[in-house]
């Protein structure tokens, strides 16, 4: 990470030369660059190759993008990986075997996925309707249903007895702000990151990581997240407000 695309081409001509240095090459072709709107762009070159400029990547298993819908093609993309990871257990979700093993199946197996990296996700209704309405369609195909059946969604869940999705990703996120915030290992947190000031674009704000948690805990939430028994005592209400979405 650099202010500047000068700065930055000479780290990654520094890092190519020293990596030569002991035998290992860096992979230009997987090596891309992204910026803010604060930088100008231009070409950066190591081992005279120009690197790709991009607008988004996938790192560790997350889209990485600049703006206003950074978790919104995530969410997509989780949904699309949870599908896939569906299909592959389509036979046992098709088979006679007793719904309290497919159910076990689908939690470890498929929801894990949907909702991977969901702690650093700023949630918003439409974020969470969407991954509902995905986690029904796959209950109903648990059950061989389909819509046409007219079976109502809290008949399909007492079958299933599935965890809610949207109840999985406010705890997730929940117990991890509470974890970020009392850790001591000197990483980057709350306190620490100064983001740019700049002109807003036109419209309404895009929602903060912080907003749902400081409409349960206040303002003062990182106060409250050092006391376990007060975050915990939190959860249940924060939890709440997300599982109530129709």
């Amino acid at each position: 990470m650099a202010e500047t695309l000068g700065d930055l081409n000479t780290m990654l001509n520094d890092l190519s030369r020293a990596s030569q240095q002991v035998g290992l090459r860096m992979n230009m072709s997987k090596t891309k660059i992204m910026s803010n709107a604060h930088v100008p762009l231009q070409p950066v070159i190591v081992e005279n190759t120009a690197l790709e400029i991009v607008d988004e990547y996938v790192y560790l298993g997350h889209t990485i993008q600049l703006g206003r819908s950074n978790f919104e093609k995530e969410v997509n993309r989780r949904i699309q990986l949870g599908w896939a990871a569906f299909g592959k257990l389509r036979a046992i979700f098709s088979s006679n075997i007793p719904q309290c093993l497919k159910t076990k199946v689908f939690e470890q197996c498929v929801l894990p996925v949907i909702t991977y990296g969901s702690e650093t996700w700023s949630l918003i209704m439409g974020l969470i309707r969407r991954l509902r309405v995905t986690q029904r369609a796959m209950e109903r195909a648990m059950l061989g249903v389909s819509l046409r059946d007219r079976i109502r969604n809290v008949e399909i869940r007492r079958r299933t007895k599935v965890t809610d999705i949207a109840q999985r990703v406010a705890k997730l996120k929940w117990q991890w702000a509470g974890h970020k915030v009392r850790r001591k290992d000197g990483r980057w947190g709350p306190k620490e990151w100064q983001p740019r000031t700049g002109k807003r674009s036109f419209g309404r704000p895009p929602t903060r990581w912080t907003d749902d948690i400081k409409r349960v805990a206040g303002s003062c939430w990182i106060q409250a997240a050092q006391n376990r028994g007060t975050w915990n005592s939190l959860q249940k209400t924060y939890v709440q407000q997300w599982t109530s979405i129709g």
